[in-house]
This record gives structure tokens, sequence and C-alpha cells, in this order.
């Protein structure tokens, strides 16, 4: 098998039938706050299928919305410093917007977050070709990826304020091999965390990097320029790009250089320096390989916060990367109650491993195989920093 040696998240031999078995046993874990999830129609599709948004709210009040097309996250709304229930993720208001969301606002990304160079990679010696969708690469999974597929709501827990959503994943879809029962849990705890957990099992060797492409904004969305926010990321090294932003194979030191994010400053410090990798991406759009990775245990691998409303935003992970993407992209986006969204007024932490890892043989392995559990785990806790 290509590929390389560097274990990725955690994975553990499971049958089709044991996955069932293991989203109950993770959802019985007592994990989590104790409030209460309600559902609505949030629309119908050109199919006819009626499209719900669950809303899991704990006691504070705090709350999460995520659709069940594409598990989107479509609102996540914590106390400011003044007690004010605040927005902080970049969306629409409408199914509408999700079908087309050409910016994957709140998407559950899969098979494969990030890029995969020529959309082909080998596996068992035999060649896989995936659809392109970038160019020649194949970004976050090709065409009409997780995000524009429905989703079953397969567990709905008041007890843990939490819905899981699963799907099959068919073989070939987008060019990936095997038949993928994948599930993706929304958790809205009561220390105001939005905890993420991918589970999945497929019959063939496949790539399983799951990531959440939430846009968030602090100062709540819409509410202009995020480069004012504070971030810091925990990672000595970063992962410099070449053309079309895939990976030139190696991770470098963040030390000296306008990526180095290990202490706190605004983003918008040094992201029109005059560094080639900044150029190359418009802004940062960059991988960060973070400190502390052991296989399955999580850990903080960056935090951010706005001066503006207070909310601090702390990242944790069993991952062993983050793309730090700051929306040098966005471009007169209608969004959420009338705004609109322009360059830099969000910034993405989207846990994963290295982009293209599949055919890089010394950055951390996507690869997983028949039968194997894939868990992954992402949490965003909140809090207020006076």
């Amino acid at each position: 098998m290509e590929g390389n040696g560097i274990p990725g998240p955690v994975k553990k031999e499971m049958s089709h039938r044991d996955m069932a078995l293991f989203l109950k046993e993770y959802k019985s874990s007592g994990i989590g706050g104790r409030n209460m999830v309600t559902q609505r129609t949030f629309g119908t599709l050109p199919s006819g299928e009626e499209v719900k948004i669950y809303h899991l709210e704990n006691k504070s009040g705090a709350f999460a919305e995520v659709l069940q097309f594409g598990a989107i996250l479509v609102k996540l709304c914590v106390p400011d410093r003044d007690g004010r229930l605040t927005d902080v993720v970049l969306g629409y208001d409408d199914l509408a917007g999700y079908e087309v969301n050409g910016c994957f606002f709140g998407a559950t990304i899969g098979r494969s977050g990030n890029r995969i160079a020529q959309s082909r990679f080998t596996l068992d010696g035999k060649e896989i070709v995936l659809t392109p969708n970038e160019g020649a690469n194949n970004l976050h999974s090709g065409p009409d990826g997780f995000e524009k597929k429905m989703w079953t709501a397969s567990e709905i827990s008041e007890d843990k304020n939490a819905v899981t959503f699963s799907r099959i994943s068919p073989d070939g879809e987008n060019g990936f091999p095997g038949e993928f029962n994948v599930s993706v849990t929304y958790e809205m705890t009561e220390e105001n965390e939005l905890r993420i957990v991918y589970g999945g099992v497929c019959d063939q060797t496949t790539i399983a990097n799951m990531t959440n492409h939430s846009y968030f904004n602090l100062a709540g969305e819409g509410s202009g320029s995020a480069m004012d926010q504070y971030v810091t990321i925990h990672a000595e090294q970063y992962t410099p790009v070449g053309e079309g932003s895939i990976p030139l194979g190696e991770n470098v030191a963040v030390e000296g250089t306008p990526m180095d994010f290990r202490k706190a400053h605004k983003i918008g410090d040094e992201i029109e320096a005059d560094f080639e990798q900044l150029r190359i991406t418009g802004g940062y759009d960059h991988n960060y390989v973070t400190d502390g990775y052991n296989k399955a245990s999580i850990r903080e691998i960056a935090e951010a916060w706005s001066e503006k409303t207070g909310i601090q935003m702390n990242v944790l992970t069993d991952c062993p990367c983050v793309q730090f993407y700051a929306a040098n992209f966005v471009d007169q986006e209608h969004g959420k109650n009338g705004h609109v969204y322009n360059k830099r007024e969000a910034f993405c932490l989207e846990t994963q491993v290295e982009p293209n890892a599949v055919n890089v043989e010394n950055f951390h392995s996507p690869i997983l195989e028949a039968g194997e559990r894939y868990y992954s785990e992402t949490i965003y806790r909140f809090s207020v920093k006076k």
C-alpha cells in the first residue's frame, strides 16, 4: 500500500453491524449536558424531500442549529461579555443557499477534507482516480460531497443535547473506494462546547479525513472584518504550498515568519506581509502541524478571541493538524439576516491531517483499512474573556 507510515486518528476493527452499537454506546456515555433538542422544517429540496433543522440548546440558553442536508452547522449562538447571545458562524437563512454553498459554510466535509493533488492516489497497488473540482485537483472530496447529501437523523438525544446524522457513502462516490457507513454527532454541552464526533467503517480500504468547515467571527456573523480578532495556534511547524495550494511535501518551522501564531496576535497583523506563502494563497490558508499529537488524545490546538465581544473560542481535537483559513476568497455572499459577507470577515480552523497526505510518505496517514473503525473528535469551547 502506498501512502505513509505516520499514524492518523485512531482506528479500530469494526464491522458494519457493530457500527450501530458503537454509536449507541457513544451516545450513552454520559458526555454533555441535559436540556433540549427540538426540530423544525427548514425547507424542501427540488426532489420534494423535506429537510429538518435541529436545535440543540443547553441550560444557559446557548445553542447550535444543525441541518439534515449536508449535516451542516447553521447557527452557533453563545453569550458575549454582557450575556447577549451572539451567532458566531457564517451561513444562510434558507435551504437554497446551502444547495449552492460554494464557500462550504458550516459544512461537514467528507470523505476527505482539503486537497488531493491531481485527484489521484494509490492504495494496495491500485490507482484511485477521483472526480476533480478545482482544476486537476480534488478539493474537499469533489463536487457534491457530503455537504450536498441528505443525512438521516439516526439518533436524537435530549439527555445528551445531541443529534447524530448518518448516511452510507456508496462505493465509488466521487471515485472513493468502498461503501462507507459514516456518522457525525453534534453535541452542545453545558460547558458551552460544541462537540463534533465523526465515526465510520468501510468495507474496502479507503480515505477518511473528515472535518467541519465553519467560518467563525467572534464579534458575530455579519459584523465585518475579523482581522482584529486574536488567534493562537499551538504549532511549531506549518505546511508550505505551491501551485494550486498543493503542499510541497514538507513541514517547516513557523519561527521567524508571518506564519507564527504561537503567541496570540491579530489575524490581520501580518496577513499582507511580503512573504511568498501569503502571496500564493492570498492570505492565510495553510495547514499547521499542531503540538502534542498522540493518536487519540484530545488536546488544545488553537484559540481565538474577540476584544469587541469578549468571546473566546478554544479548539480541542485528536487530529494532528489544522487548516487556518482567513476567508480570503469570500466575495459578496448573501448570508444570514440580510448580511453580505466579504473577504476576511471570518476565519476557519479545520481539524485534519495534512493536505494531500495520502500521496506524501512523511505526512500523517488518512488511510482507513477495510473493517477498521474511523473515529475523530473536535471540540469548539466558548467562554468569555473580560
